[in-house]
């Protein structure tokens, strides 16, 4: 049977099933303005229905709007198994940056000022993509000076034991330890 058989009882009274002897349908322009009504009535729930599921969405939405010269973070997509932006796999970032924003391309969308690396990449990104990039001192990593001599190489020395720990095999037993 089918779904509105199941769930009102009476079979669907459509032009596909015109086969229903015991109620003749009367065709004319009574069944078509009952026809027109239905839809209209139809059409203003799913529009009542729409609008509440729009209301419970936005509120969850902020304009994002960014100025020349302010900084953004940029959205990549971590999937397995596909390079984008030079990172692979679960463990890579989902946003990188902070870049510069150079202009406002159209109303959502912005050129972003690219590194080297991301040359092959198009530099214009819709805001859905970028992220607020607020100031943290903590962002900035300060390069380790690293002592070279003239054949430009360097030797790494301990600097302390941190922990040493013994683990034992059926034959023999292995020292480890933690260096910094």
């Amino acid at each position: 049977m089918a779904p509105y058989e199941a769930l009102y009882g009476p079979k669907c009274r459509s032009p596909l099933c015109w086969e229903d002897t015991v109620n003749p349908v009367t065709l004319g322009p009574q069944y078509l303005q009952d026809t027109i009504e239905k839809i209209k009535y139809i059409q203003g729930r799913m529009k009542t229905a729409q609008d509440r599921q729009m209301s419970y969405a936005d509120l969850g939405r902020r304009p994002a709007e960014f100025q020349v010269g302010e900084k953004a973070w940029l959205k990549i997509s971590p999937t397995r198994r596909v390079m984008r932006f030079a990172k692979k796999g679960k463990l890579s970032p989902w946003f990188i940056g902070p870049y510069e924003v150079l202009e406002r391309v159209e109303n959502m969308a912005y050129r972003l000022a690219l590194h080297a690396e991301l040359e092959r990449v198009h530099n214009v990104f819709h805001v859905s993509q970028l992220k607020k990039y607020v100031h943290d001192a903590t962002h900035v990593l300060q390069p380790e000076v690293v002592c070279l001599d003239e054949t430009l190489i360097y030797e790494e020395r301990p600097v302390r034991i941190l922990d040493t720990k013994t683990r034992e095999t059926r034959r023999k037993s292995v020292r480890m330890v933690k260096v910094l």
